[in-house]
């Protein structure tokens, strides 16, 4: 379980093609890695302290975490709501009422709307992952199919001719936000492969920022962030991303059970295999790229962020975590998980709701209990940084009983953040939460 922010110098990990936003999938990873490399040296805006103009006013009611939402609101309220239906707690009212809220008329979300009473205009920067995430937020809770079906319509307005899906409409598709759009295709009950732009499906799009058989060995099964000049280069990121979206899945995945466990195969090559393998083969051979990466770095992924050196990349672990569960690569999955159990917490608490809400679905996608994790109850630390939750039911059972249940509280319920920092480095970095720069 990434972003970009408006006329920032530089946009590490993200593509140098003309998009400004790609994903806030990685924002709470980039917070956390920015308190670290901060530490040492000039004093900077990080996860631990409220942006200045978060500390000059209220924060809205029912929003959680107590950072200046302005490029990551929609996108981590809808991991906290998620995450909480995922594990039985049902969210509070005014957190739901907060998220439908932003939306605007034409089904869109922004990162952050201010003033929401107020019609989104031509100005209001709107987002793909964002709505993405928020269709999968409201989707999963129930009783709000006019706001899904108006944000699946907005994305299917916006989708290239490729198949695929960039952060902001007009610019070239990538595996991040094509993935994250897939995952609320699937949320809303549609089959991605039949969401089309002339005969190109998402699953074309994703397909084709894989490297394939023609890359270098290390290399193959790698999925890149988007071409650069051309070319694909391997992006750890936009391959648990793609590895995720090529499986049809969103970001709460269901556990597999004990007893599944698939082996974790890579692209097979011999014979001059065709480059573009189906869409289940890609997110196999994605799968495979993690492992392998997992496996030299000591369980987890690390973090590319210029600056951080060898700094885990603990967000993007977790995201691995549920990648390699909802291939039902459970074996594979157990060893991050274990990884993050023991070096989760203070990136955690230094990020806020995000993160949290990453490491809860991590741990449910493997089978692991989230209130028992390294010695932690990640539910109640989510639950604290927002309003206090309705009660809690069992998991989602489908919209219509997530209908009843919002019935019963009485519920009627841009861009993709970017953070300009990092003192310590020399520069100011507008993070991208799952944007990716091609060349890392």
């Amino acid at each position: 379980m990434a972003t970009t922010a408006s006329q920032a110098p530089l946009a590490p990990r993200a593509s140098t093609a003309p998009t400004r936003a790609v994903l806030a999938r990685r924002a709470a990873a980039a917070l956390a890695t920015a308190a670290v490399l901060g530490a040492a040296g000039a004093p900077v805006a990080v996860a631990d302290q409220p942006a200045p103009n978060a500390q000059a006013s209220k924060l809205p009611e029912g929003l959680y975490g107590t950072k200046d939402p302005q490029y990551d609101g929609v996108w981590r309220q809808s991991l906290a709501l998620l995450a909480q239906r995922t594990v039985g707690v049902r969210p509070s009212v005014t957190g739901v009422d907060w998220l439908a809220g932003q939306q605007c008329s034409d089904g869109a979300f922004a990162a952050f709307r201010a003033e929401p009473g107020k019609p989104c205009d031509d100005k209001t920067m709107r987002d793909t992952n964002q709505t993405g995430a928020a269709v999968q937020a409201l989707a999963t809770l129930g009783g709000h199919d006019d706001a899904v079906q108006k944000a699946v319509k907005w994305l299917k307005s916006v989708q290239n001719d490729d198949g695929g899906w960039p952060s902001m409409s007009g610019t070239p598709s990538d595996a991040n936000s094509t993935s994250v759009v897939i995952g609320a295709l699937k949320a809303a009950g549609l089959k991605p492969e039949s969401v089309k732009k002339g005969d190109k499906s998402p699953y074309d799009a994703l397909v084709s920022f894989q490297l394939g058989c023609d890359a270098k060995e290390g290399e193959r099964g790698a999925f890149a962030f988007q071409p650069k000049d051309g070319k694909l280069a391997p992006n750890a990121d936009a391959t648990a991303a793609a590895a995720l979206g090529g499986l049809g899945q969103g970001f709460a995945v269901a556990p597999a059970g004990q007893d599944v466990n698939e082996p974790v195969t890579p692209l097979k090559c011999a014979g001059g295999a065709d480059r573009k393998p189906d869409t289940k083969q890609a997110a196999g051979g994605g799968a495979a790229y993690l492992v392998s990466l997992l496996d030299a770095n000591g369980q987890h992924l690390k973090s590319a962020m210029p600056g951080a050196g060898d700094q885990p990349d603990v967000g993007n672990t977790a995201d691995t975590v549920v990648a390699l569960a909802a291939g039902s690569h459970g074996d594979a999955a157990q060893k991050p998980l274990k990884w993050l159990e023991k070096n989760s917490a203070d990136w955690a608490k230094q990020a806020g709701p995000a993160a949290y809400a990453q490491l809860v679905l991590a741990a449910h996608a493997a089978g692991a209990d989230p209130r028992h994790f390294g010695g932690a109850d990640l539910v109640a630390q989510l639950n604290a940084t927002g309003p206090k939750p309705a009660g809690s039911s069992a998991p989602s059972a489908g919209p219509e009983k997530d209908a009843q249940d919002q019935d019963e509280q009485g519920a009627g319920v841009w861009w993709i953040f970017g953070i300009v920092f990092v003192a310590c480095v020399g520069v100011g970095f507008l993070i991208s939460g799952r944007k990716k720069k091609n060349d890392i």
